[in-house]
């Protein structure tokens, strides 16, 4: 939904037309669009996104249009009730508060940041994005946001705001992990408290199957609809079929030996060895482990696991590089079928992404 949204805001940028930005900042309530869901408003009235429909959403397409006029940020809070639920796709009453702000397509740090958000999302990586969700705190084509990247980069500015940029620096691993966006209260130089909008900047993971059989064909839809972009790596052209996987991003059909050197593995990676043979997947592991993936995982047994493992400690790989690899794969539920073993490794697969192992 976000990569819509700034994607179309960018897209608009680049013909210089001025659009306003909806977000969800607090929910009371619950629903499918929670904090951090967006909407764009532009200005023939047409819209990207949504915020949950009905009345909520006429509401603040009318909102939209005072920005429209003023070019200035909104902040409107909204409690719905009986007739004004039935409405919306929220599945009960409660407190929405909603931002609204202009975008300005001649402010060239913030279409810089909205880009390498866009980048993130598509190659992978990570930022914290910071927006000052205070009125009072904004003035004429300017806008008071920030996008803190690794290593010490930022996109934007918070002006008066030193200190607190700091403190996102400080913080950004701890937000990260988190996941969730959030309101949160600082203090600017001179000791002002001001309201941001904090919101972790992840790539979709992209989760690489090595091998198409059987218990490929189970992963691949289970762990698309839990969010996992999924790709599939076979070297059989009757197993490489796209036909088979029609819920896979990409299906690939190279030879495993050198793999790795076709497909963009980075931190975010998740990589689940299941080809057809110990051999080939000792020639999968060995290359998954010089990368840096977030997850590696390999199936088979204790003993298939030993077999492999004691290959590659006498070709020089070290006990430490071994115990980054899930093996046996999945979470340890008693499943035989490759349906329960697909439930398995899905299931460790969402507790390594929200770190509760």
């Amino acid at each position: 939904m976000m990569k819509d949204v700034f994607g179309k805001a960018v897209e608009l940028s680049g013909k210089r037309e001025f659009s306003v930005l909806a977000t969800i900042l607090k929910l009371t309530g619950s629903g499918p669009r929670g904090a951090g869901t967006k909407f764009l408003i532009l200005e023939d009235g047409s819209c990207v996104g949504t915020i949950g429909g009905g009345l909520l959403e006429a509401r603040v397409l009318e909102a939209a249009r005072k920005v429209f006029e003023t070019q200035s940020p909104m902040r409107l809070g909204f409690s719905l009730m009986g007739k004004d639920v039935a409405e919306t796709d929220m599945i009960c009453g409660g407190d929405v508060d909603i931002f609204l702000e202009p975008f300005f397509p001649e402010n060239q740090d913030h279409i810089q940041g909205l880009r390498r958000i866009l980048d993130i999302q598509k190659r992978g990586g990570s930022g914290l994005l910071a927006t000052v969700v205070q009125v009072d705190r904004w003035q004429k084509d300017s806008v008071p946001r920030v996008l803190a990247l690794p290593g010490g980069e930022v996109i934007g500015s918070l002006p008066g705001m030193k200190g607190i940029q700091e403190e996102l620096a400080k913080q950004m691993l701890v937000r990260l992990k988190e996941r969730e966006p959030r309101l949160v209260a600082s203090r600017d130089d001179l000791g002002g408290v001001v309201e941001l909008f904090v919101e972790p900047i992840l790539s979709d993971p992209v989760l690489y199957i090595f091998g198409g059989g059987h218990v490929s064909a189970q992963i691949v839809p289970l762990a698309s609809r839990v969010g996992f972009k999924v790709e599939v790596i076979d070297d059989r052209p009757e197993f490489a079929d796209p036909a088979k996987f029609p819920d896979a991003a990409k299906v690939h059909h190279c030879a495993f030996e050198g793999v790795l050197k076709r497909i963009p593995v980075d931190e975010s990676s998740y990589l689940v060895i299941v080809t057809r043979g110990h051999m080939h997947d000792k020639t999968v592991l060995e290359q998954c482990l010089r990368t840096k993936a977030k997850y590696v995982g390999m199936i088979g047994s204790r003993r298939k696991k030993a077999m492999i493992y004691e290959k590659l400690l006498e070709e020089g790989f070290t006990q430490r590089d071994l115990d980054r690899v899930y093996a046996p794969i999945g979470l340890d539920i008693g499943a035989e079928t490759p349906e329960e073993i697909a439930v398995s490794i899905v299931a460790e697969l969402i507790q390594v992404r929200a770190g509760k192992e």
